[in-house]
């Protein structure tokens, strides 16, 4: 499920503002809510499709969520909802369910050697539905 809500740049209380003021408006991420948090099961992927772009979701125990990209940097196959919700230390962490690369949930980074990143989103919830900025 995708929602799309109105872009706040552009409306009519923005022409109100300086120039430094509707400039900070213009960098706020926009928010895009994707599912209910029901839907997410605890320590499990799901896959979302966000404007054609394949979106891997997770919900810890903890009740954080996280977003990253579906795509496996290291074999460009659409298949990261599928890995192993882990952590390293205090990092909340997601293993390749092909060669087992392992990324930091929060930032994307690759944790057990070279490697490109994993592209990681903002994700929120609010009011029970998941929201990524986009």
């Amino acid at each position: 499920m995708s929602i799309t809500a109105p872009s706040p740049v552009g409306s009519p209380a923005l022409n109100d503002l300086d120039g430094l003021e509707a400039s900070a408006v213009r960098v706020l991420p926009t928010w895009r809510s994707v599912c209910n948090l029901s839907d997410l099961e605890p320590e499990w992927g799901e896959a979302a499709l966000l404007d054609g772009r394949q979106i891997a979701l997770f919900r810890l125990s903890t009740g954080e969520v996280f977003a990253v990209d579906q795509r496996d940097p290291a074999t460009e196959a659409h298949v990261m909802a599928r890995g192993i919700v882990g952590s390293r230390g205090d990092r909340p962490t997601i293993a390749s369910p092909l060669h087992k690369q392992v990324y930091d949930l929060r930032t994307g980074e690759r944790l057990d050697g070279e490697g490109a990143p994993l592209a990681a989103f903002p994700a929120r919830v609010v009011d029970g539905i998941v929201q990524i900025a986009a």
